[in-house]
């Protein structure tokens, strides 16, 4: 595998989990557990998500 492909692999699984986390965010605060430990760990995961897409917007490598 070479770099680029690395790179789109990586960028790719970043969005799939950024969009899975959101999911799980937006169902527990429904059921009301958004004090939670593990509504914290996945808020703290979206920031970090949000980070790293926004550097590759920041570098033109995403849209």
């Amino acid at each position: 595998m070479d770099r680029l492909e690395a790179f789109e692999k990586m960028m790719q699984e970043v969005l799939e989990r950024s969009a899975e986390e959101n999911k799980k965010i937006e169902e527990l605060r429904r059921q009301g557990k958004d004090k939670t430990a593990t509504y914290r760990q996945y808020m703290g995961n979206r920031l970090f998500y949000q980070r790293l897409l926004s550097l590759y917007k920041e570098f033109g490598l995403l849209d």
